[in-house]
């Protein structure tokens, strides 16, 4: 049943005026027809019943609409405002906890135990973390149907199925179809690059082989500034391992089965992704990770109209709306970037995050390097750096033992840097390491952490871009910016 808190006529009302701005946030079923849709689809319904989650909506024995296909729509950005358990939860399972490390794993990430997190996951979303994660599967194995030519199987791998038939009866469940009728269905099917061949689970590792070149759309919510977020990416690139250039952005990527490349092509409604995997179980992860770095689950209409209420932010959103706020692949490459970027300009951090990831980084497998780009490394790992001599870093001394000291945290667990973390506890250890301040563990929670409502009041940028707008950065009012403070400074940043 739905969740007894949610506000069944409000959903009703957004049903009728077919609000896009509640698709990914709400799930309203037709309970003649069996089938859920999203806010905006123009199916008529008689009366609606609302969902806080589509596995909820699955729970209770209704299938996806075959024609609004309300999986398909971006997250509901609430995940990343939440700081509960239930609002880690989400961003874990969505990277793919609970297929590598199971509804414990799950827990332990949380502070929870499995029973405790599973009746917060059901009270509030109307199902719990198995029926949730079996969901993410579920679109990541519509995706593959529809926009590749894999075989089942090997999309039933990817998607993390455990064969072919929990996969088959996965997707009739859902979208009452065969993965062979969803496939004949599908109006479009991008080009599939193939690969040098399978990786498969305890194949010999004596050396990496490329599992397959696969070529996706990822959809994001509009407006979708991708220009001005390529051209932050580009200002950052770190040499070897990203690149900006007329076709999109590129860059190495360390995931659990392996590296792994992508290359991004952002346009107005959408985003074209192709990955070059060595372990196609990790595709889901790597969707993620790419969405996370975009910032592709934001609701931009409601931040610009959040951020439009302040005065001196009205004109600002205007110029730019859908503006993003960059997040990451790497959590503990966004953290070495905030240590070497203090105090030094953004092209002199450039150029030492490039000598640091050339001396300390891994080379890539020669099948998944690309010449044309110059990408041939990964950003080294917290134990590769953690093992470095400080002085021999090409920073000062006393930034070079902040940089060490952190690698050392996060490679013994004791400062977690992912989406799934509790942020005030990470910022409180963080603050604890030598050498780091206030300023470095803030933007840490900006970007390795996804907080949107960071406000980096004492940045330079930020002070010379409120005095430009005539705005004294000491007494500027910023409360009516809550929660997407973060969304706030990139405006400040971009008036620079």
């Amino acid at each position: 049943m739905p969740v007894a808190e949610l506000d069944q006529e409000a959903c009703r009302r957004a049903a009728v005026s077919r609000d896009a701005r509640f698709d990914g946030v709400v799930f309203l079923a037709d309970r003649a027809a069996r089938i859920y849709c999203r806010p905006s689809c123009t199916l008529q319904r008689g009366d609606p019943t609302c969902y806080p989650s589509a596995a909820a909506a699955q729970r209770d024995g209704h299938r996806a609409c075959p024609r609004c296909r309300p999986d398909a729509v971006p997250g509901s950005p609430e995940w990343d405002v939440s700081a509960d358990p239930v609002g880690r939860a989400m961003r874990l399972i969505a990277d793919g906890v609970v297929e590598r490390e199971g509804v414990a794993g799950l827990a332990v990430r949380t502070g929870s135990s499995p029973g405790a997190l599973n009746r917060l996951m059901t009270e509030r979303l109307g199902a719990g973390p198995l029926a949730l994660a079996r969901n993410r599967r579920a679109h990541t194995a519509r995706v593959l149907i529809e926009q590749t030519q894999l075989p089942f199987a090997e999309a039933a791998f990817a998607a993390g199925f455990t064969g072919v038939r929990p996969f088959t009866d996965t997707i009739r469940a859902v979208y009452g179809s065969t993965p062979r009728e969803l496939r004949a269905s599908a109006k479009t099917c991008p080009e599939l690059v193939e690969g040098q061949g399978p990786v498969r689970p305890g194949t010999s590792t004596g050396s990496v082989r490329v599992r397959d070149r696969i070529v996706l759309d990822l959809p994001v919510r509009q407006p979708f500034d991708g220009t001005r977020l390529l051209r932050y990416l580009a200002d950052r690139a770190i040499g070897r391992a990203e690149r900006v250039d007329d076709t999109g952005y590129r860059r190495t990527l360390s995931l659990p089965g392996g590296p792994a490349v992508v290359r991004l092509s952002p346009s107005a409604a959408l985003v074209r992704a192709e990955f070059a995997l060595t372990d196609l179980r990790d595709l889901a992860a790597a969707v993620e990770r790419c969405r996370r770095l975009l910032d592709l689950d934001a609701d931009p209409i409601l931040i610009d109209e959040t951020l439009a209420a302040t005065p001196v932010f009205a004109p600002l959103v205007r110029r730019r709306p859908g503006l993003r706020v960059p997040g990451h692949v790497d959590g503990f490459e966004v953290a070495v970037r905030a240590i070497v970027g203090q105090q030094v300009s953004v092209a002199g951090a450039r150029t030492v995050l490039g000598r640091i990831a050339a001396r300390y980084g891994s080379p890539l497998p020669d099948c998944l390097r690309d010449p044309e780009a110059g990408l041939d490394l990964v950003f080294p790992t917290p134990e590769q750096l953690a093992e470095a001599d400080p002085e021999d870093l090409p920073m000062p001394r006393s930034r070079g033992r902040a940089l060490v000291g952190l690698a050392e945290a996060v490679a013994a667990g004791r400062v977690p840097l992912d989406y799934g973390t509790d942020r005030a506890d990470v910022r409180r250890a963080l603050l604890a390491l030598p050498g780091i301040g206030p300023w470095t563990a803030d933007y840490i929670a900006m970007r390795a952490l996804g907080d949107p409502d960071i406000w980096l009041g004492g940045d330079l940028g930020v002070k010379h871009a409120l005095t430009a707008l005539g705005v004294d950065p000491h007494t500027a009012e910023l409360d009516r910016c809550r929660p997407w403070r973060s969304y706030a400074v990139m405006q400040l940043w971009s008036e620079l």
